[in-house]
């Protein structure tokens, strides 16, 4: 049995969704953010050392694995490749690519500008000066879902499910908006499969669906 230590309104809503598309079995243990700081709990460091989530237990062989892309290929790999690249070579690239790219260049800046807007005085004014790099990965990722219905291709796989947090932020307070209809379109398209609404009905409240 694989249990998620589940933040709200984290990257761990990811972990929920991949787990309801891969039909695998979980258990969901919730944690509250700190309502000042928005910090995780302390509890969540007596999971793993670096107290964040997502985290995952899996008790059939007593693993206990943190972030999200290693967390998504452990239960690709457990769920027999099930939602992973295609055979092909331009899908596993595409694969692997967001696989890496959603965090490591398209989240930074999104979470940066979240930062900035918290700093008083200064803090709009750089969040204006962000706007522009984060227009750059926007117009990236339009362009990408422009031609191809997913983000590998013509089929759903986990890197669709890797990408989805970024892109609900980018929406949030990134300059996402009906000015980029493919990723738009994307979205709804997600938050409209089975298994993304049953996550939600697991996780609990989610901020971004």
């Amino acid at each position: 049995m694989i249990t998620v230590h589940h933040l709200d309104n984290s990257r761990s809503q990811r972990i929920l969704w991949l787990l309801e598309e891969l039909c695998l079995p979980y258990e969901v243990k919730h944690y509250a953010r700190n309502p000042e700081t928005m910090f995780a709990p302390p509890e969540l460091g007596a999971v793993h050392p670096l107290g964040k989530s997502p985290v995952i237990v899996d008790s059939d062989n007593r693993r206990t694995i943190a972030e999200t892309g290693a967390i998504i290929a452990y239960l690709v790999d457990k769920a027999g490749g099930r939602l992973g690249p295609s055979g092909d070579e331009d899908g596993m690239l595409h694969y692997r690519f967001y696989q890496h790219y959603a965090e490591g260049s398209l989240m930074p800046p999104l979470l940066l500008k979240l930062v900035l807007g918290k700093i008083p005085l200064v803090g709009g004014i750089a969040q204006q000066r962000m706007q522009p790099m984060i227009d750059v990965h926007l117009d990236f990722v339009e362009a990408e879902l422009s031609s191809r219905p997913w983000f590998t291709g013509e089929t759903f796989t986990a890197a669709d499910v890797m990408m989805s947090f970024p892109l609900e932020a980018a929406r949030d307070r990134g300059g996402l908006d009906a000015g980029r209809p493919a990723t738009c379109a994307w979205l709804d398209a997600i938050h409209a499969r089975p298994a993304y609404q049953a996550a939600l009905g697991r996780g609990g409240p989610y901020k971004y669906a």
